[in-house]
């Protein structure tokens, strides 16, 4: 039996949606009705509303479209889409672009706080256990 020559079709990637809601109904939207949307924590950090360094930042972007923060806690919004931030992780600040898939998440889950840890091989000054290195 011959193999049935299959022509690989791109896969499409569909439209953004969140909850089933695409970005345009998401920015029609008032802050109650998309606070209902997310989950718990994030509903009612919003429907708590927002501190004076939240509306500060929020404002800032809205205005020139990039901001530093340390503010780590704030919810990405469906207005913050397409803005730079610059999220504070203890030592520097990190340059994060919001894009759509990020809605609903914190500023702070993109900006991480510790790298990862490598150790270099033993050498001179080694313990005596840690010395011998296999050779190739």
């Amino acid at each position: 039996m011959a193999k049935k020559a299959t022509s690989k079709v791109p896969r499409r990637k569909g439209e953004f949606t969140y909850r089933g809601y695409t970005l345009e109904q998401l920015l029609s939207m008032s802050l109650e009705e998309f606070a209902n949307l997310l989950p718990a924590r994030q509903r009612r950090s919003i429907l708590r509303g927002f501190p004076e360094e939240h509306e500060k930042l929020i404002e800032k972007l809205n205005k020139k479209g990039s901001a530093r923060t340390h503010c780590r806690d704030v919810v990405i919004l469906p207005s913050m889409v397409g803005k730079v931030v610059g999220v504070h992780n203890g030592k520097e600040f990190v340059d994060v672009k919001i894009t759509a898939e990020m809605i609903g998440h914190y500023l702070g889950e993109f900006a991480l706080t510790r790298k990862k840890v490598v150790h270099g091989s033993a050498g001179v000054g080694a313990t005596r256990s840690s010395k011998f290195v296999p050779l190739k």
